[in-house]
Formats: C-alpha cells, structure tokens, sequence
C-alpha cells in the first residue's frame, strides 16, 4: 500500500532552507536537550517527506526545529502531523491557538472559517475542568520572559480593543490573530517563573476573549466559540477567575443575540457561579445578562428579578468609583431595554434604548450606530415613522466609519423595513442617505 507523500513536511523542510542532513542534526540536538537522543540521517528525513509517520517523539523534535529555525511557531498541523495527546497539555492548548490564529489571518481561508457555524452542543467546560491544567513546557532554547512581556500584550489587547470600539472588528481581528500566533504563542511556550507563566497565560486569555469577540461583530459565530473555548482553557490554567466568567458571560450574550434563550440563560448562570468574588460592577453585568436571557425564554418575574439586582449593584459600583471602559450605566439602560422588548415592552424598550444611547461615551462608535439603528427599528414597530427616520439619519452619519458586521446587518435591515415607506419623503431621505453611503438599496 503506497503512502502519501507529506507535501506540509517538505515544503516547510524547503522553507527552512537546511539539506535534509543539517534538519536531521538539528532533529538530533533537540532530542538531546530533551534527554530523548537519537541518530536520525538524511534518510530519515526522505522517508518522513515520503510518508512515514515519525515516531511521538520525533514529532515534538520536528516541529521544535522547524519553530527555531523559522522564527515563528509551527504546529503538528502545519507539519503535517496528528495534534499530540492530552487536550490540557500545553503542546494541546498552544497548538490549537496557533492553528486558530494562523488560519483567521490567511485570507484564503476566511469563507473557510466563515462557514463554521454557532452551536449550542458545544461543550463548555467547567472551572474545575480547566483549573490549572497546562503544565510547564521544556523550553528548550526559547526566551525567557518576564512581567515586562506580559504587560506588552496586555497593552496591545488595550490597543486593539479601542480600535474594536472605535472602528468595528473587521480589520482588528486579523491583526489580533496574527499577534496571537507570531507573539504570544512563544511567550506561552518561554521559559518563565510560575507567577510569570500564569500572568501571561491570563493576558493571552484575555486577548482570546476580545478576538472571539470581534469574530461575533463580523457575524463568525463558529470561528467566535473556538476562540472563546481557547479563552477558558487559558483562563483555567491561569486560575483567572475573572477573565473566565466574562467570556462565559460574553459566550451568553453571544447566544443571546442569536435567539437561543435557554442556551444564553446556562451560559449566564454559569458565569454567575463561577465568579463568587465578583465585585459589584462585574455583578451588575452578569445580573443584566441574566435577565435578558431570562426574558427571552419568558421568564417575566426572573427577568424583573435580575433587573432590579443589576440596577442594585450598579448603584454600589457607580458610588465607589467611576470605571471608564467598562459596564456602566448606559449598558445597565441597554439591558433594560432588551429586557422590555423581549417582554413585549416596546415603548419602554425604546425610551431605554435612547437612555443608554444618551449615556454612551463617544468613543463606542461601534456600539452607538448599531444601537442607535435598533431604535429606529422599534420606533418603526411601534408605529413612529418620522421618529424611526430621524434616529437611523443620526445612525447613518458614523457608519461609514465602522467596519462591522452587525453594523451592516442592522443597515440591511433598515432598507427591508423602510422600503415599503419609500414614497414617505423622510424615508425616501433616509434611503438616499443609506446609498450614498455604500448601504446597498434597490434603484
């Protein structure tokens, strides 16, 4: 039976620029410092080019030489290989990263990607489950790193998420991905102390979390929960408490936008148990996300329930400090008007909507014209025509500077409900506006 030739292997081989005889050596070295030697030749390497699956060991020296001699991290994947065994193993959480991001930053498979879609059999898993799982890594050669690295991509996760706010995901994510792969990656896999270690592994949870996030602005819901499910695995090995109830959290209102209810109310309640030192502003976000997971499903006195413990623990928040960049009172008004819509509350769905609209500071661009456009949407359903038009005019005016995926969905559900009103001269104004503005509308 003939085998198939690993064209990932060879090409990467080539890539490296080294004689099948210098990567056998450097094969070899690394076999060494990881007290497993071995004699591989130039013969070894035609054979593993050929086909020959090399033995468990050689594989993790292969692709170890292959990172060096690149500069940059190589997978099993790339090389051809089968993922390694022991999903909470650091080669397992550090790979699958690496996979992810490389993807996300190649062009050539974005519609790939794009086609993975949200599903509520996803398995979650628990604190315990992740809690410290990845062990330390037998750096080998790699850097030693320090606070100084962790800051740095703590810093770059700032930058990235005001771009996101600013400006939409759709031009940040790659980047995001690509620092994840080129960056963090090795600083995941360096020499380090544990303090360091579980500082960085929080940071690239972090990142994970806000790259999953723009993944949902760009309507990637798949892609969305794989770097999700990356973020809580990172978060567990951290013992970041913090970071893993959010993006739990973030997974709910995910779910939530989506229209799966129950799925959003499990995701929320779990966020909720595993953040028992929450303070009162993270409190305040997790009891608004409750509630509007409680009310999609119907549930109208849990609904009102979570609300009132929102608005309860936002006060608290609010009189200790003020927290700039994170819940705060224009997002309590938003969850209160999701809460009323879903409980059939249009016109107090649409008074809290303007509320939230009113607090927001201005550097949410993003948010504000996806906000401000669903106003006008249920303006219209209750019948306020004139009120809708003038709220979309004032959405239509920072769209052109946002790259967004929801943004755009809420554009394209503008010209929908509009065009039946296109005779009305303030729609006719407001669909001119869309067209001159890129929105895509009927002659």
């Amino acid at each position: 039976m003939s085998k198939t030739p690993n064209e990932a292997l060879a090409r990467l081989v080539r890539e490296s620029g080294l004689t099948y005889s210098a990567f056998a050596m450097a094969v070899n070295r690394i076999g060494t410092e990881i007290g497993r030697p071995t004699r591989y030749d130039d013969s070894a390497v035609t054979h593993w080019v050929a086909g020959t699956m090399p033995r468990k060991e050689a594989r993790a020296a292969i692709v170890e030489a292959l990172s060096r001699k690149l500069f940059r991290p190589v997978t099993y994947a790339e090389a051809g290989f089968p993922s390694p065994d022991g999903g909470g193993s650091p080669l397992g959480t550090v790979e699958g990263l690496v996979d992810l991001g490389r993807q996300d930053m190649d062009p050539s498979r974005r519609s790939v990607l794009g086609a993975a879609l949200f599903s509520v059999a996803l398995t979650i898993p628990d604190w315990p489950d992740v809690v410290g799982r990845i062990e330390a890594h037998a750096a080998g050669e790699a850097p030693r790193i320090g606070m100084g690295e962790v800051r740095m991509v703590q810093e770059m996760t700032e930058r990235v998420s005001e771009l996101d706010d600013q400006f939409g995901g759709r031009h940040a994510r790659p980047m995001a991905a690509a620092f994840l792969v080129n960056t963090v990656a090795g600083y995941l896999k360096a020499q380090a102390p544990d303090a360091v270690r579980k500082a960085m592994m929080s940071a690239a949870s972090d990142l994970c979390y806000l790259t999953g996030y723009m993944a949902v602005d760009e309507g990637l819901h798949g892609l969305a929960q794989r770097y999700y499910l990356k973020a809580l695995e990172l978060a567990g090995a951290s013992e970041d408490h913090l970071t893993y109830c959010t993006t739990l959290r973030g997974m709910s209102v995910q779910a939530v936008d989506l229209g799966h209810g129950a799925h959003a109310m499990r995701l929320a309640d779990a966020a909720a148990a595993a953040s028992p030192q929450a303070g009162p502003r993270m409190r305040a976000f997790l009891a608004g996300q409750q509630a509007h997971a409680a009310a999609q499903i119907g549930d109208r006195i849990q609904a009102l329930q979570y609300m009132k413990e929102a608005e309860k623990a936002m006060e608290v928040a609010e009189s200790r400090a003020k927290a700039f960049g994170s819940y705060d009172p224009s997002s309590l008004m938003y969850h209160l008007a999701q809460v009323k819509h879903e409980l059939g509350d249009n016109s107090g769905a649409v008074e809290a909507m303007k509320e939230s609209n009113k607090l927001r500071h201005s550097v949410y661009r993003r948010a504000m014209v996806r906000h401000t456009a669903l106003t006008a949407e249920r303006q219209l359903a209750i019948g306020h025509l004139e009120a809708a038009c003038e709220t979309w005019t004032e959405a239509l005016t920072d769209y052109p500077l946002v790259q967004s995926g929801r943004c755009d969905e809420r554009m394209r559900e503008m010209v929908s409900l509009l065009t039946p009103y296109r005779e009305n001269t303030q729609a006719k104004g407001v669909l001119e506006q869309a067209r001159a503005v890129g929105v895509p509308v009927a002659a």
